[in-house]
């Protein structure tokens, strides 16, 4: 009777420990598919990105969906006090149909500001359309004791995944931030790929010193 308790008891708990195991397995899977770097094609960047901070680690849309659209976290004009502007970025994953999320992701964070509502690429004849380029608004380097904010606003170009629509331009309102201005574009994402996944430069932040939080971004093109 007391061998057969305690092998039922060695049982049950051979199975609990079955089940946290892969429990286990499936997070750090979950983590894997949204984090891991997907299958790149091309990286996006830009030449007028702010001089200041530190990369931080990439992030990934979950496998087989691109980013469909963006938000923004955005500082506004402090008067007299210390400006930052743009503060980050997240990115909108969705699959071509609509049928899959793939989450939001985004790369860092500055500390001050508020989140813009989203903003998104058409869905057009039952297939999404997908960030593809972008430029970058940045106030260069002011020198002296002049307040720095680097980066202010990013804008976006849309297009579905096999290129059989034109390109057109994407931009929260007001389109424009503050301080600086755009750039050039950045390359296009080769046909059959979209952007999956970004990069950004944060300086943290400086005490009673200058400021300027979001200086640079990247972006990935995936398929």
């Amino acid at each position: 009777m007391v061998l057969t308790s305690l092998s039922q008891y060695i049982l049950t708990m051979l199975h609990t420990l079955i089940c946290v195991a892969s429990l286990f397995v499936t997070i750090q899977g979950s983590i894997l598919a949204r984090h891991f770097p997907r299958n790149v094609v091309e990286i996006l960047s830009v030449d007028n990105g702010g001089p200041w901070g530190d990369w931080h680690e990439s992030d990934f849309c979950a496998d087989g969906t691109f980013a469909s659209g963006y938000k923004m976290k955005i500082e506004p004009p402090q008067g007299d006090g210390d400006d930052t502007a743009l503060n980050a970025i997240t990115l909108q994953c969705e699959d071509a149909t609509k049928s899959l999320y793939g989450g939001q992701v985004r790369s860092g964070s500055g500390y001050w500001g508020d989140w813009s509502g989203l903003s998104t690429c058409k869905f057009q004849t039952g297939t999404q359309d997908f960030l593809t380029a972008f430029s970058l608004q940045v106030e260069p380097p002011q020198g002296g004791s002049v307040d720095d904010t680097a980066a202010n606003f990013v804008k976006f170009m849309c297009r579905n995944l096999p290129a059989t629509r034109n390109q057109y331009e994407l931009a929260l309102n007001p389109g424009k931030g503050v301080w600086g201005s755009y750039g050039g574009w950045s390359k296009t994402c080769p046909i059959q790929s979209a952007i999956c996944g970004i990069q950004t430069r944060i300086e943290k932040p400086q005490g009673n010193n200058d400021d300027t939080a979001l200086n640079d971004v990247r972006f990935f093109c995936c398929v």
